[in-house]
């Protein structure tokens, strides 16, 4: 066998001047629902239904070069398949491109790495955007706050004024969140703190005020709830101790239905939108076993039993007034005393008037008496935001 040839000066001079198209063509992918802020494109497959990746192999001379020296690229597979990212001009493929919420006209497209961090710097998250939760308070009993406002701009600096105050001093308490229900808002929502903290440290007072100032509604505007996260810890240590305090919850939704449905300030055709109830049965297990089951709403029920960590109390209307909000939290913590401290026969026997008697919080007293749920004299309500 000969020896190989010697390549010419012309050769080698071209050889290094060529490049392989090294443009991958994609497995064959699922159709991906488009989310808010996350936009991805989903390239066409195969035509031979392959699954596997593969280069085009089109060979290019440098200059033609139109992707990098790491990812050569023909100027037809950039064009139909990749971008650059707007930040770190990163070469990117299409189906991997991400844009923020406030580029609305897709006009900068960003590699993962660069959407994380402008993400961060936003101050209106995307709906999905879901950070570890940062414990506040003593536990078990945890509340999450998901408050919606609306009527006065999905504007990033409000957010920031909001949270400015929220999160004063280093801390981590509060962040906003997209939310595609409000016409012209956001929602504020809260990492797990306890009832005391809410009460004695939490800015409330200063936060609510802050927003009306702007304009914004949460009551009045008739778009907005008012949702509280409960830890199922709170419930019992075992997973039997928290099914059975559960269930005494959705009893004592579904035997007080009318005086919550009044405290909820919503109307009955809003619940049966966004907060169905599970449905009177003889036995609170016997509601309990109904929602598992899943013949309802999904998550638009009372209360929520979809996530894994938490219970989610889902029938109040949304408030900016100060009093109404603690009263609400309040309330939220009295049921729960009486679902864990009762027992399933204590708890079917208890009236409207002997659970209301031992409300004592004054926020909370106040609230029963305006909306004429408690024991003693009716009081005069100034007007809801």
């Amino acid at each position: 066998m000969g020896l190989p040839r010697k390549q010419t000066f012309q050769e080698v001079i071209s050889h290094e001047r060529q490049h392989i198209c090294l443009r991958l063509l994609p497995r064959r992918v699922p159709h991906i629902p488009e989310k808010r802020g996350v936009r991805r494109t989903a390239l066409p497959h195969r035509p031979d239904g392959g699954n596997h990746r593969q280069v085009c192999g089109e060979r290019i001379w440098n200059e033609d070069n139109a992707g990098s020296d790491c990812t050569p690229l023909c100027q037809r597979c950039y064009d139909r398949y990749y971008t650059i990212c707007e930040r770190c001009g990163r070469i990117i493929r299409s189906e991997d491109v991400r844009y923020t919420d406030a580029d609305a006209d897709e006009e900068d497209p960003l590699c993962e790495d660069c959407y994380a961090r402008e993400a961060k710097r936003q101050a209106i998250k995307d709906y999905y955007y879901k950070p570890e939760p940062i414990f506040y308070g003593k536990g078990p009993r945890f509340f999450g706050v998901e408050l919606e406002i609306d009527k006065a701009g999905e504007l990033g600096a409000n957010a920031r004024q909001l949270l400015d105050i929220a999160n004063g001093n280093g801390l981590d308490r509060l962040y906003c969140k997209h939310d595609g229900s409000l016409s012209d808002g956001f929602e504020l929502v809260t990492h797990p703190m306890s009832l005391a903290y809410h009460t004695e440290e939490m800015p409330w007072a200063e936060i609510l005020h802050s927003a009306v100032e702007m304009g914004y509604e949460s009551h009045r505007a008739r778009t907005c709830g008012l949702h509280i996260h409960v830890s199922r810890q709170a419930f019992g240590n075992t997973e039997e101790e928290q099914d059975a305090a559960i269930a005494r919850v959705l009893y004592f939704f579904e035997r007080h239905w009318s005086e919550l449905l009044l405290f909820s300030r919503r109307t009955q055709r809003q619940l049966d939108q966004w907060a169905a109830r599970y449905g009177y049965q003889e036995h609170p297990k016997d509601i309990l076993e109904h929602a598992k089951k899943g013949r309802h709403a999904g998550r638009y029920t009372c209360v929520n039993l979809q996530p894994c960590e938490t219970i989610e109390f889902r029938i109040f209307r949304g408030t900016l007034k100060y009093n109404t909000f603690l009263a609400t939290l309040q309330l939220v913590d009295r049921i729960c005393d009486m679902a864990i401290y009762l027992s399933d026969e204590e708890i079917k026997s208890l009236p409207w008037s002997a659970f209301a008697a031992g409300c004592t919080q004054p926020e909370l007293v106040l609230y029963l008496k305006e909306r004429r749920l408690y024991v003693s004299d009716a009081v005069e309500a100034e007007e809801e935001i």
